[in-house]
């Protein structure tokens, strides 16, 4: 049953009908398996961890831009809130998005984008692999087992991206993949329910930071046409208020979009399971064409004067030379590592040589805050610095 009592639809992922976890457990006694997984993520300590990880300013650049963790927060509402009005399952899609950005790097896509060039040699750094790496193994929070021992439905929703090559090596859950199948609807909210939020809540951010102004926006439709039906209701409105109140209503005019479309392709699809979802060579919660073109319009805007901006670029050659460096020197000398990851990286490489040092160097430096990362680079390379 949904929160307000009305029943799943058939197609919606049901607990029931779980694939299971990795390592068998009782079932839970006060609530359900999907609300088990959501709350393993948020008691994690790699989710405590978000709140220091850049979205797109560096942590200690303002206390009020988003971080990862505020982020994921406003990506989970934003899926719940489609998930009921399509009567799909409402947590699975609240755990998903909670748990989505869990392997992501310092100093975010830059920090990606570092750590991936630096992996190529050894099988590269995808972030949705990663956060799927914490959840499966590197949390340590159970005596029974590694990770978190999440369901295969929240576990396939983490996968957002995947190569054939990493799918090839995941069994049951990179056959997706490799079949072209879909995940389920409640992944599917996830993914778009993420753009909805970047998207959104960058430009608020951008705005917030100078690095664009209203007179550029109007530029972009999708932003135009809020402004000016906020300006016609309240002529006199200003300042964050005027802000606020376009982009609230930018997020709603979206997501009304995403249900309206989502539910009209249910209906001339009719899937009877998850599993007929599934089978499908394309997803069925999707934007109109319309919207789906402003949307990309609005992205590529916020690419153009936001993330290429040269303030964020700074920032960007920044992340570049920490990652790129302490990476280098913990590869060559693994014994810098702080004693447990130095364990973990000698018992990688006894099982996959160099491949599995790098991975554990890689582990360590994607688990870092910003901030840690910054003065772990200072202990490295600053003669002043106290190791």
């Amino acid at each position: 049953m949904t929160a307000d009592s009305s029943p799943l639809a058939p197609y919606a992922a049901n607990e029931a009908a779980s694939r299971g976890r990795v390592h068998a457990e009782p079932p839970p006694v006060l609530r359900g398996e999907y609300q088990r997984d959501r709350d393993r993520i948020i008691h994690s300590t790699a989710f405590r961890r978000l709140v220091y990880k850049t979205q797109v300013f560096v942590n200690h650049e303002g206390d009020l831009y988003r971080t990862r963790l505020t982020h994921s927060i406003e990506v989970a509402q934003i899926a719940r809130t489609i998930a009921r009005a399509l009567r799909l399952n409402e947590t699975l899609a609240e755990a998903i998005c909670l748990a989505h950005d869990l392997g992501h790097t310092p100093f975010g896509h830059a920090g990606q984008d570092a750590l991936n060039d630096c992996m190529k040699p050894y099988g590269g750094f995808e972030h949705n692999l990663q956060s799927l790496r914490v959840v499966d193994e590197l949390e340590e929070r159970y005596a029974a087992f590694p990770g978190l021992n999440l369901t295969f439905e929240t576990r396939e929703g983490i996968l957002k991206h995947c190569s054939l090559n990493n799918a090839r090596q995941l069994g049951e859950l990179g056959e997706r993949f490799i079949q072209r199948r879909q995940p389920t609807l409640e992944a599917q909210i996830a993914n778009l329910a993420d753009e909805i939020a970047y998207n959104n809540h960058d430009l608020d951010d951008g705005l917030r930071a100078g690095l664009i102004a209203l007179d550029g926006l109007r530029e972009v439709p999708l932003f135009r046409r809020q402004h000016e039906a906020v300006l016609e209701r309240y002529p006199g409105l200003q300042g964050r208020r005027l802000i606020h109140e376009v982009v609230r209503r930018m997020i709603n005019y979206v997501v009304t979009d995403l249900v309206e479309t989502s539910r009209a392709a249910l209906q001339a699809a009719a899937p009877a399971s998850a599993e007929d979802v599934r089978k499908r060579s394309a997803v069925l919660v999707q934007f109109s064409a319309a919207v789906a073109a402003e949307h990309l319009e609005l992205k590529n805007y916020l690419r153009d004067h936001v993330y290429r901006h040269y303030r964020v670029l700074r920032m960007t050659n920044k992340a570049n030379t920490v990652i790129r460096s302490m990476f280098d020197s913990f590869f060559a000398r693994p014994e810098l590592l702080p004693d447990e990851h130095f364990q973990a990286a000698k018992q990688l490489e006894a099982k996959s040589g160099e491949i599995g040092r790098a991975r554990a160097v890689a582990d360590y430096i994607a688990g870092m805050t910003d901030r840690y990362a910054i003065v772990e680079h200072e202990r490295l390379f600053d003669p002043a610095k106290r190791s």
